[in-house]
């Protein structure tokens, strides 16, 4: 049986903000004021990570995911629940814990600004205190999966976006933590640096046999390195299983893409009030509407023949459903299923209210 190495149990996290009101007054009043509400950014998750997994982190931004990160790595204490990395309870036993983990958060860099990448390391090597066998096979390790030599001399603040991310990586695995949290790192690169950072931490998960717990709102990171994902979104956990598993959920889903004459962006709008049962959105580059169609409710020929009586088709492809549009699709189920809770809430509080009127009456 694998090893846990991150045990969650009904892990809640509870924060008291203020009710705060407009204007110079409102200000005046907020200083003095006790109207606080209690917003919850984790609620009631709870998971088990094995030794070795890469799994992907996924929600929407507010979901809750960095709340979560900061838990696992001590920086933050549950309000309830139970959290365990690698045996140890990380806000109590935050330098046991610290030695035991590494972290790159978005672009926010661990390396010294004015200095090369090589002293940087040697500095980490030192806070770490990594033995000096380990530490040079580490080097000659990188030196095997990347082309790091006009790195190491560079000082960082010389470096490009992409060089400086791939250093804070090589720096996260450096003192072989058993457990990596990578929050965005591919976030504003292009596509070969992209590539190239996911090769190294594939290779380096296989090497190494690390644990990943990756955030990331590129689904081409999740596609690349990740077999689990795990999704959350207003701290709730709407799934953990295998990509396999999700896509073949939504089985009955095909993805319609065109290219029309007009305006793009206008008639993709006016599409999306067209179909109501679809989800419509465009590709990154804007090429392409994506049509979103679930073939048990309404047939994807069906769907072309409408937008082909309205709209002048220039090209079209039909896919099979994407990782990215089935997490969207969980997103915008998710956001529906809230709104109808709201409604419902609303509507028993109104008859609620009519009730207690006619008893008066």
């Amino acid at each position: 049986m694998a090893e846990k190495v991150i045990i969650m149990k009904n892990v809640c996290k509870d924060f008291k903000v203020l009710n705060r009101h407009e204007g110079l007054k409102g200000s005046l009043k907020d200083l003095f004021s006790r109207d606080y509400k209690i917003v919850s950014a984790v609620n009631d998750v709870s998971l088990e990570i094995e030794a070795g997994e890469i799994v992907g982190y996924l929600g929407p931004n507010g979901a809750g995911k960095s709340t979560t990160i900061k838990m696992m790595t001590g920086v933050l204490e549950p309000t309830r629940g139970e959290i365990l990395v690698d045996g140890t309870v990380p806000f109590k036993n935050r330098t046991k814990n610290a030695e035991k983990i590494g972290v790159v958060f978005g672009q926010r860099s661990q390396l010294w600004w004015a200095l090369p990448l090589i002293e940087s390391l040697k500095l980490l090597k030192d806070i770490y205190m990594i033995p000096d066998q380990d530490y040079k096979d580490m080097l000659d390790l990188y030196r095997s999966l990347v082309d790091i030599e006009d790195l190491l001399h560079k000082p960082v603040r010389q470096m490009s976006l992409g060089q400086r991310t791939l250093s804070d990586i090589l720096a996260a695995f450096l003192h072989n933590p058993k457990i990596v949290y990578l929050d965005e790192p591919t976030i504003g690169l292009d596509v070969s640096m992209k590539s190239k950072i996911r090769t190294l931490i594939h290779a380096l998960n296989q090497e190494k046999g690390t644990t990943v717990i990756l955030t990331t709102h590129d689904m081409g990171d999740v596609d690349a390195l990740c077999r689990r994902i795990i999704i959350i979104d207003h701290g709730k956990m709407l799934y953990d299983n295998d990509i396999d598993h999700l896509k073949k959920f939504f089985g009955s889903y095909r993805t319609l893409k065109l290219r029309l004459a007009g305006d793009m962006k206008k008639e993709s709008e006016q599409i999306r009030t067209e179909l109501p049962m679809c989800s419509v959105g465009m590709t990154e580059d804007e090429g392409w509407i994506t049509i979103l169609v679930d073939e048990e409710k309404r047939k994807v020929m069906d769907v072309l023949g409408q937008i082909q009586n309205s709209y002048k088709v220039r090209d079209m492809q039909l896919e099979e459903i994407s990782t990215e549009e089935v997490i969207r699709k969980i997103y915008e189920d998710s956001a529906a299923e809230r709104e109808k809770a709201k409604k419902n809430a609303s509507g028993e509080d109104t008859s609620s209210d009519n009730t207690k009127g006619g008893g008066a009456a």
